[in-house]
């Protein structure tokens, strides 16, 4: 019975809908005479357990033929600014550490990671996105909070 209960729930987290960032827009930083340019690009998702907080999270992309191509690395050059855009609504109880946005950032083991805290004491949600590659030893890392307000008197 065990067994068939690890099971199922392994299914069910492969088979959970991962959040997909919606692209807003980007920027040129660096013309390429070959292939597409070094660009900031900025996209938006929206907390999958928290209703009523958006993040928009800018990030540096590789240009170039292997930026063209899609098999450059991507620098872990990264911002993120979450806020509340309507009334704030949990479902459920929200762990104390939990992954609310994930993405690729390379073709071989590099993501960028934004984990979702909580500070009860300040009724604060906190937002950290990070490289999951280290560089020169520590992981790029930008921070962003959600005080939790009450929206147009709710």
């Amino acid at each position: 019975m065990n067994k068939s209960l690890a099971y199922s729930a392994l299914l069910m987290a492969c088979l959970t809908p991962a959040v997909q960032a919606e692209d807003i827009g980007c920027v040129t930083t660096t013309w390429k005479l070959i292939g597409s340019n070094h660009k900031i690009c900025v996209q938006a998702f929206d907390d999958p357990k928290v209703q009523g907080v958006s993040c928009h999270i800018s990030q540096a992309k590789t240009g170039g033929i292997a930026g063209a191509l899609g098999v450059a690395e991507d620098p872990s050059q990264f911002s993120i600014a979450c806020r509340q855009v309507g009334p704030i609504i949990i479902n459920g109880k929200l762990p104390a550490e939990e992954t609310a946005f994930t993405e690729d950032t390379s073709l071989f083991f590099k993501e960028t990671k934004v984990s979702r805290m909580y500070d009860a004491k300040r009724n604060t949600l906190i937002y950290v996105a990070i490289s999951r590659k280290l560089i020169e030893g520590a992981p790029a890392n930008s921070i962003s909070t959600v005080p939790i307000m009450p929206w147009n008197g709710k």
